[in-house]
């Protein structure tokens, strides 16, 4: 059965009240979560649990079977009976941080149009892209740009296509090595700066803010080569 997204209407709800519908070592499902589980580059939320003479803390939120979400106990944590009514809560400090994060990466992506993304991977403290690229810009243009186009504060925002609409647009997936999810018949597209001129326009289904602003200031620390074409670009949140 699968999981209720409630991040995607919200991605701020940090809780919301579940019904447990399978617990055991390997995870507990809830037929509703505000968790974002582990996928394209985006650690999954951990945070805890709670029911009337109980409380679990969860370390990480990770995809189960038939789209349901699996929220991981931490060792020797009690579990919730099958059936109860709990209280999902998420530790919302790290959560925040890669939704600043998610979006900055998006801005990062725009900054080097044409080059498709051979990974990536989303931190707290760190994050990265890799470029399919002969030689990235500078490491200090990228940064001068990634603070301009924070700064101007873009809306962030989504909406929905189809596959069929994806197809006829295959130019709008950047990220090489992880295709969109298919089968459902639509495919959630971020957004960044207004509908008819944006900054970024691509396929995720990853968190984020709901301006650029939001994100605080950025620095490129780090440019690596990882191959004949593959660039590795190093981002930091600077600050809180």
């Amino acid at each position: 059965m699968p999981t209720e997204l409630l991040y995607r209407d919200d991605a701020y709800r940090t809780e919301a009240t579940a019904t447990v519908l399978a617990a055991g070592p390997e995870g507990v499902m809830l037929d509703r979560s505000p968790f974002y589980a582990q996928a394209g580059g985006q650690p999954g939320d951990a945070g805890w649990l709670r029911w009337e003479g109980g409380e679990m803390a969860v370390t990480k939120a990770v995809k189960g079977p038939e789209d349901s979400v699996l929220h991981l106990p931490a060792e020797g944590a009690a579990l919730p009976p099958v059936g109860a009514t709990v209280t999902a809560v998420l530790d919302w400090a790290p959560r925040h941080r890669h939704m600043r994060m998610h979006t900055a990466l998006h801005l990062l992506c725009s900054l080097i149009p044409g080059a498709g993304v051979t990974g990536g991977q989303i931190g707290a403290d760190r994050s990265r892209l890799d470029f399919d690229l002969a030689a990235p810009p500078t490491r200090e243009s990228l940064t001068e740009a990634l603070n301009a186009l924070i700064e101007a504060d873009h809306p962030v925002g989504e909406r929905w296509i189809s596959e069929a609409e994806l197809d006829a647009n295959p130019s709008l997936v950047r990220t090489l090595s992880v295709q969109p999810p298919r089968g459902a018949g639509r495919i959630r597209l971020v957004r960044i700066g207004p509908e008819e001129a944006p900054v970024d326009l691509q396929p995720c289904g990853g968190t984020h803010v709901r301006r650029t602003g939001e994100i605080g200031r950025v620095e490129v620390t780090k440019l690596e080569n990882k191959g004949k074409q593959n660039r590795r670009v190093y981002l930091v949140l600077q600050g809180e």
